[in-house]
C-alpha cells in the first residue's frame, strides 16, 4: 500500500513539475523575442538543449539509439516533434496568428489523438475532452483575435498541430530507451531550424534579456521539461499525456498575473475550473 502511495506521489510531482515548467516558457519566450529574431531565438535554443543533453548522457545514463531503424525513426520523430512542431509555430506568430487562438488550434491535440489511436471512445472521456477545451478557449478569450489573419497563419497553425500530434503518437512508439532519443531529435530539430534560418531575420542582443529566456528554454523546458514529457509518453496513456497541454495556458495566465500584475479576468477563472472538471472526466478509469 505504502508502495503505491508512493508511486502516485512521485507520478503527481512529475506531472505538475511538467506543467509548471512547460507553462513558463510562454512567459520566457515573450521576454526573449523582444529582443531576438524568432529564428535566431529558437536556433540558440536547440544548440543550448542539445549542449546541455549531450554534457547530462553520462548523469543520465541516455544510451543513443542503436541500429539503423531506430536511428532514422528517432530522427524522422525528432523532425516532426522537435523542429516542424516548433517552427510551424513561431510561422504561425510570425503571420499575426495570435496566442489564443495558437493555443486554442494545439487544444484540438487531444481529440484529434483520441480519434487516430483509440478504437473505444467512452462518452464520458469525449465529454471530459470537450469540456476541457471548451474552458481552454473561455481562458485564452482574450487572446482570441481573427481579424487580419491570413490562410497562411491559419495553414501553419494547423501544420504545427499536425506535427505535434504525429509526433507525440511516433514518440509514443519508441519503447526502447525512449529518453535516449532526446539528444539525436535534437540534433535533427536544429538542422531543420538551419535551413529557415538564411530565409528569416537573424539577429539578437547581447542582454540579459536574451541570455537569460535563451537559458531557460535551452535549459528548463527543452531539457528538463521534455525529459519529463517523454517519460510521461513512454509510461502513460498518451491521451491523457496530451490532455495536461489543457492546463498550460490556464498556468502560464497565473503565472502572468503573478509575474506581470496582468488580472485575470472572471472568464479565464471559470473556463480554468471547466479545464479541471473535464480532465477528471478524462482520467477517470472506466469499469
Amino acid at each position: 500500500m505504502f508502495v503505491l502511495s508512493k508511486k502516485s506521489a512521485l507520478a503527481a510531482t512529475s506531472t505538475s513539475l511538467f506543467v509548471l515548467l512547460w507553462s513558463s516558457g510562454a512567459i520566457f519566450s515573450k521576454w526573449g523575442l523582444a529582443h531576438a529574431s524568432p529564428f535566431a531565438f529558437l536556433l540558440m535554443r536547440f544548440v543550448i538543449a542539445l549542449c546541455g543533453l549531450l554534457l547530462l548522457t553520462p548523469l543520465l545514463k541516455l544510451k543513443l539509439p542503436k541500429g539503423g531503424r531506430p536511428m532514422l525513426f528517432a530522427i524522422a520523430t525528432g523532425v516532426v516533434l522537435l523542429g516542424a512542431y516548433q517552427i510551424f509555430y513561431l510561422l504561425a506568430l510570425n503571420t499575426r496568428v495570435t496566442p489564443g487562438v495558437m493555443a486554442t488550434i494545439m487544444g484540438v491535440q487531444p481529440i484529434l489523438t483520441v480519434v487516430l489511436i483509440e478504437r473505444q471512445r467512452s462518452a464520458s472521456r469525449m465529454f471530459g475532452l470537450a469540456l476541457g477545451l471548451a474552458g481552454l478557449i473561455m481562458v485564452v478569450y482574450q487572446g482570441i483575435g481573427l481579424a487580419g489573419m491570413s490562410w497562411a497563419g491559419m495553414l501553419f497553425g494547423l501544420l504545427a498541430l499536425a506535427s505535434m500530434t504525429v509526433g507525440s503518437i511516433m514518440q509514443k512508439r519508441i519503447t526502447d530507451n525512449p529518453l535516449g532519443t532526446l539528444p539525436v531529435q535534437y540534433l535533427a530539430g536544429l538542422l531543420l531550424c538551419g535551413i529557415f534560418v538564411p530565409f528569416q531575420p537573424f539577429h539578437f542582443e547581447q542582454s540579459t534579456g536574451f541570455i537569460v529566456p535563451v537559458l531557460w528554454m535551452g535549459l528548463v523546458v527543452s531539457v528538463l521539461a521534455t525529459l519529463l514529457l517523454y517519460r510521461l509518453i513512454a509510461r502513460g496513456n498518451l491521451v491523457n499525456v496530451t490532455s495536461l497541454f489543457y492546463l498550460v495556458p490556464a498556468v502560464t495566465a497565473v503565472m502572468d498575473y503573478l509575474i506581470f500584475g496582468n488580472r485575470l479576468a472572471a472568464l479565464s477563472v471559470l473556463g480554468m475550473l471547466l479545464i479541471i472538471v473535464g480532465l477528471a472526466f478524462v482520467f477517470r478509469k472506466t469499469a
